[in-house]
């Protein structure tokens, strides 16, 4: 298999040799830099002693009751545990879920966002896979569509709403399209919504909820996939989940067996606390929520979803180093995250940091953004 570098290792070697002027900050990675919350880190000090257990590969029935819960409470959709299946995080699900769903099809072909996150590529490379790129751009207002005909094609179609890099995010009444198209036109659909704690104001909907309004009470063809990670600024838990069409999960769970990708007790126990909480959740959810307000204030067309800044530059390697360069600032160059130049003039900024760190650097940004828009151009003119 030959796999693209991830992102962040090509923006490695994009800046590696610059030193920047002033201290860095990297708002390049989605990673949470807010404390994980106490109550979190002590239910996993108290289960440290069950390290002693081999971990079931199917998860202890602790942890999927609080995930049933947390659908319930989240998104008033009431799961069966044959419905559910505990993940070792999202990431290893998203990659390996889509080589057994595809195993046994011919020339099997995936149809995903383009710019999208890696691993949606990987799984598509590891399942010899053919790809559809739902190519996200101001035209369509970065939200992902396909022909009839593509739909057709495709074996599974792969959505990432509320989305990253975009922070784009589909409606319920978009969902329900997606999910009547599912049906229609016979195509295994995955909704990956680990960003759907991250919001402003309205909660954004879950494919989950789409599918209950149509009447589609067994989820067929669907499946959604979600994590605690940003939730709860418990990345290091590894705890997420798929969940859905019961007879796609079945065969599944026997493959996840084999896989060695278990999770170890006390991380099963800490993240069952961590999915019944509401209250610490919503605290982060409002710091995530008050760094939107400030980078909306400098930025107005940021998304009131994740925590991303989408910011369009002109040339997003060169704004990238210069940036770096000049101010110590560290973003992702859009380019890097996309193909066929989708993605290209734009740069990802993660806004992970308290307010105090976080709102002087935006300052920065936007200072920096406005003048190298005006060079830009100035030189574009002629000048």
């Amino acid at each position: 298999m030959n796999f693209h570098s991830y992102p962040f290792e090509r923006l490695k070697l994009l800046v590696g040799q610059i030193e920047p002027r002033k201290q860095s900050l990297s708002l390049s990675v989605g990673e949470p830099q807010f404390e994980t919350p106490l109550f979190i880190q002590d239910a996993l000090k108290k289960n440290s002693s069950e390290l002693r257990y081999y971990p079931k590969s199917s998860g202890e029935s602790y942890l999927i009751n609080a995930q049933i819960d947390f659908v319930k409470n989240r998104f008033n959709v009431t799961l069966k545990p044959t419905r559910i299946v505990p993940t070792f995080g999202t990431r290893e699900a998203l990659f390996n879920l889509p080589q057994y769903l595809l195993f046994d099809i011919s020339s099997p072909v995936i149809a995903y966002p383009n710019p999208f996150y890696q691993i949606y590529e990987g799984a598509a490379i590891a399942s010899r896979a053919g790809i559809i790129y739902m190519n996200l751009d101001k035209k369509n207002n970065f939200k992902p569509t396909l022909t009839k005909q593509e739909r057709q094609r495709a074996n599974l179609v792969v959505l990432n709403s509320p989305n990253n890099p975009t922070g784009s995010t589909l409606s319920l009444d978009e969902l329900k399209n997606w999910a009547e198209w599912a049906i229609e036109d016979n195509f295994i659909l995955l909704n990956d919504e680990c960003y759907s704690e991250i919001y402003r104001e309205d909660r954004p909907a879950s494919i989950l909820e789409a599918c209950v309004a149509l009447g589609n009470a067994d989820f067929k063809n669907v499946l959604a996939i979600n994590s605690i990670s940003k939730r709860s600024c418990a990345p290091g838990l590894r705890s997420g989940f798929v969940c859905g069409d019961e007879s796609l999960l079945r065969g599944y769970k026997d493959y996840r067996s084999y896989l060695g990708c278990s999770i170890p007790n006390p991380l099963q126990k800490a993240a069952a606390e961590a999915w019944k909480d509401t209250i610490h959740s919503e605290n982060i959810r409002k710091k995530y929520a008050r760094n939107l307000e400030i980078a909306k204030v400098l930025f107005p067309d940021i998304s009131p979803y994740t925590f991303y800044l989408w910011l369009e530059v002109g040339d997003d390697i060169d704004f990238t180093k210069k940036l770096y360069e000049q101010e110590g600032i560290l973003v992702l160059p859009g380019s890097f995250l996309g193909r066929n130049n989708v993605g290209k003039g734009y740069v990802r900024v993660a806004l992970v940091y308290e307010e105090s760190i976080l709102a002087s650097a935006l300052e920065t940004l936007a200072s920096f953004w406005r003048s190298y828009k005006t060079i830009s151009h100035h030189f574009e003119k002629g000048g």
